[in-house]
């Protein structure tokens, strides 16, 4: 009677991982979503208030530093076909409220080092 139930409890074990993937599970995306596109906006020496145009607001301000800010994007996967759980970071700096430095994920286009007209 015991290697019956141990037979059941065995066989209802692997059919149950192996049906695991009929479940619908939902990607949960947090974060700053940002692409290609919007780098290509980008430019050195824009203002706080034309970053924010171009790539909306930081998901993180320092507070210890207001002249950093990080647009972060994360991706949690439901189901493992769907693809890999990522993550992106995109990290500008700033020099008397102008854009200085930035650092990420993305490859900055040529035309960022471009003077912005005014």
């Amino acid at each position: 009677m015991k290697r019956l139930a141990l037979s059941f409890i065995l066989a209802f074990t692997l059919i149950g991982t192996g049906c695991s993937d009929w479940i619908y599970r939902i990607d949960v995306p947090q974060g700053n979503y940002l692409d290609k596109n919007d780098i290509e906006d980008l430019r050195m020496g824009m203002t706080k208030e034309q970053v924010i145009f171009v790539l909306g607001r930081p998901i993180v301000a320092d507070s210890f530093d207001n002249d950093t800010w990080y647009y972060i994007y994360d991706m949690k996967r439901g189901m493992t076909k769907r693809g890999s759980d990522f993550q992106q970071e995109f990290i500008i700096h700033f020099e008397d409220d102008k854009v200085a430095k930035v650092e990420g994920d993305f490859e900055l286009p040529e035309s960022f080092y471009d003077p912005i007209e005014q």
